[in-house]
């Protein structure tokens, strides 16, 4: 039961933990104390304007759903008034006051507090200019270059890892003659779903999709990778056995334009200027505010455990 009411909360939370902290009865600020209200539980108002403030909070796909659906507005207006409801029921119980509880709230708080002095802090700070963002391309262009992939079948006869020579020439023997069937007109696939050892790929006809370098076993990878459209390989070996690979289709390396890039630059570069002027706001407040760990004590939790 109780783990099932845990779970109701979750659901209730969900998208409505900011509503939790704020019910808006006593910290409702003047200007939303004149706005609309939206809702009232008990002593606590919502406004309109605060509602809002809400879903401005919300991740920005959350915040595109709920414009686009009324429904998804009322349910929640309706996880503010559960939530509400249930923070009330709670301290006329007095849970606010419970030492565990207090401790919650008040990392809860902190956590507030902290994502808005942040992004008060960072807010207009730091700055990336459009020649920057470009130097930045042409210096780094490698690292917006799509690699070359490839599509490919495949066909495994498996070998034992610990095998005889024996074992191993009897595999090859075999790839070798189904390489003959496909030479002489057999279709992959259907030889595949007939031979293949790869249960992975088996039931596909050895489809292996596109892929680049670093996916496939290097012996494997060479092979597929040397291989002209529609080419059938000679028998590869690697740990697993012998392949027959045939490639596709084929990708050339691709070289995204500044274009499609840019953007993602600017962000990736204003995020690492905002984490070095972060980095220094820390430094400055440990300055400030002295900082104690103990790490040591972090060992007598994993001997808790045992």
């Amino acid at each position: 039961m109780k783990t099932v009411l845990i779970k109701t909360l979750v659901v209730l939370v969900g998208m409505g933990l900011h509503a939790a902290l704020s019910p808006c009865g006593a910290i409702a600020s003047q200007d939303q104390a004149k706005d609309k209200v939206l809702a009232i539980v008990g002593t606590n108002k919502l406004t309109l304007k605060h509602f809002q403030s809400q879903i401005d909070s919300l991740p920005v796909q959350l915040q595109v759903a709920l414009a686009h659906s009324p429904e998804m507005k009322e349910q929640f207006l309706d996880r503010w008034v559960k939530i509400t409801l249930l923070a009330e029921a709670a301290r006329g119980q007095g849970l606010e006051k419970d030492p565990e509880v207090r401790a919650q709230i008040n990392d809860l708080a902190n956590s507030v507090l902290a994502q808005e002095f942040v992004q008060r802090a960072l807010e207009g700070k730091v700055d990336v200019s459009d020649q920057e963002v470009k130097t930045y391309y042409e210096n780094h262009k490698q690292e917006f270059t799509e690699p070359a992939q490839v599509k490919a079948r495949h066909i495994l006869v498996k070998a034992p890892a610990d095998g005889t020579e024996k074992d191993w020439n009897e595999a090859k023997k075999k790839a070798e003659n189904i390489r003959k069937e496909l030479l002489s007109g057999a279709d992959f696939a259907a030889l595949a779903k007939k031979y293949s050892d790869d249960p992975g790929t088996k039931d596909s006809g050895g489809e292996l999709g596109f892929f680049k370098k670093g996916r496939m076993v290097p012996e494997f990878e060479q092979a597929a990778f040397s291989l002209k459209k529609g080419e059938i390989s000679q028998p590869v070996k690697t740990v697993f056995g012998y392949h027959i690979i045939q490639v596709e289709d084929t990708k050339p390396a691709k070289e995204r334009s500044f274009q499609q890039v840019q953007d993602q630059i600017r962000h990736d570069m204003t995020l690492e200027r905002q984490s070095k002027l972060l980095d220094k706001i820390i430094a400055q407040l440990k300055a400030k505010y002295p900082v104690k760990v103990n790490k040591e004590l972090l060992k007598e939790l994993d001997t808790k455990k045992k």
